[in-house]
């Protein structure tokens, strides 16, 4: 039985759908079975990430009725696709997404839900449909009082939050650090994705940065944790490791007590 990872954020920009394709493009090479799929039914964009413009068949078909869920998946080289209707009068009912996907967690190690940036049925769709959940925040005020009321949501719902990705980081003073991000939020922080521009130019051209940049810091990142979620061990490159030995980043931490959270010693 696979597992199902939800995304979320109730701010938009922060980068919460690249976060979806790098991380599911990071978990799929560890030889996993990846579905990404895109429940931001009102403004989707997971498709667009992967040139999947206006699909004929989409959740939205899913969730009326109209389809199984397998007759929607595109697939493609590493992951497969579940996408949203962009041009769509449909009215759905999000709440339906658990009952209409449980059956494919049998075809697919992991399946990783978008979420809408706003505290809507779709984003609680996205939670009731989750194992678990990874918050993505950005390191300024405006964003961590929002991701606050992302937490105590899911909280409400008895989701569990395994950490916090914090995206487009500039490493410069007037960014919240990482130790205050957990003291305020109770979460710990799994992954640090510095701001690049190499990730707008991947998504140009339609591919995952993990694909397009392996060697960014974002790339290896994205595959530290998701490393630790499929239990398998990450060797960084020589030069990086060795300069990390004696002070290991706070994240790369958590993602080891993550690591012993979800396979045990």
């Amino acid at each position: 039985m696979g597992k199902s990872i939800g995304v979320i954020s109730l701010k938009g920009g922060v980068g919460k759908t690249s976060v979806v394709a790098s991380l599911g493009s990071a978990i799929a090479g560890f030889d996993k079975k990846v579905l990404l799929v895109d429940g931001n039914l009102s403004a989707p964009n997971l498709g667009i990430h992967f040139r999947i413009i206006d699909p004929e068949m989409s959740l939205h078909h899913v969730l009326n009725r109209e389809i199984n869920a397998k007759d929607a998946v595109h697939s493609l080289e590493n992951v497969d696709i579940l996408p949203a209707s962009v041009f769509t009068d449909r009215q759905v009912n999000p709440l339906k997404l658990k009952d209409r996907m449980d059956y494919l967690k049998k075809k697919y190690d992991y399946i990783f839900y978008d979420s809408s940036p706003s505290l809507s049925d779709e984003t609680l769709g996205v939670m009731l449909a989750s194992d678990i959940l990874f918050v993505v925040s950005t390191p300024d005020h405006p964003t961590l009082s929002t991701t606050l009321k992302a937490i105590k949501s899911a909280k409400e719902r008895g989701v569990p939050i395994q950490g916090i990705i914090i995206n487009k980081v500039h490493n410069k003073k007037f960014e919240i650090p990482l130790e205050h991000i957990e003291e305020t939020l109770e979460i710990p922080v799994v992954a640090v994705i510095p701001y690049d521009i190499n990730i707008l130019e991947a998504l140009s051209k339609f591919v995952p940065s993990v694909e397009r940049h392996p060697k960014s810091e974002a790339s290896e990142e994205y595959r530290k944790l998701a490393a630790a979620l499929v239990g398998e061990e990450y060797k960084p490159p020589r030069l990086r490791s060795f300069f990390r030995w004696r002070d290991p980043p706070k994240q790369d931490i958590n993602r080891l007590v993550l690591y012993q959270n979800v396979f045990g010693d």
